[in-house]
């Protein structure tokens, strides 16, 4: 897993039962904005690659991604639940699909209900949230881990 401050596009990706929300960084990873919101293919088979996956290997080849940021719920005490257990074995099989691009694992506590009210304020509520709140989470995720790395380098 990674964390190289080169230049390139950076995709995030917020990893939740039913949706997979995805966000893009620019190449100079300073701002990221929402891309796409995909279904979570539950039903392929162990030997198949998940259809939500096999987007996120297309998204990365078009976008030329350098790394793929996924967030890790850590619950509030700092723990790692069933939840991040899910997306760790979300991020390992993503990596194998689209290696040699690398899958970071980043904190993401509080992205959705951050991702949320920032929606809110905006006057994004009910069904319209629903549809953009995983790709907001994936803008949160994503900008948080830029913001760390220009932080890390400075």
């Amino acid at each position: 897993m990674a964390g190289e401050s080169s230049r390139g596009v950076r995709l995030g990706v917020d990893v939740g039962q039913v949706r997979v929300g995805v966000a893009r960084s620019d190449p100079h990873g300073v701002l990221a904005t929402p891309l796409v919101t995909l279904a979570r293919d539950l039903t392929a088979a162990p030997d198949e690659v998940p259809s939500d996956m096999a987007e996120l290997a297309h998204l990365v080849a078009e976008h030329e991604a350098v790394e793929v940021v996924v967030g890790l719920p850590v619950n509030l005490a700092g723990k790692h639940g069933p939840a991040a257990q899910h997306v760790t074995v979300y991020a390992n099989r993503l990596a194998d699909v689209i290696a040699p691009v690398p899958v970071a694992l980043t904190d993401e506590r509080m992205s959705t209900v951050v991702a949320s009210r920032r929606l809110a304020e905006r006057g994004v509520r009910g069904k319209r949230q629903r549809a953009v709140v995983d790709q907001a989470a994936a803008v949160e995720i994503l900008q948080s881990w830029l913001d760390a790395q220009r932080r890390r380098t400075q």
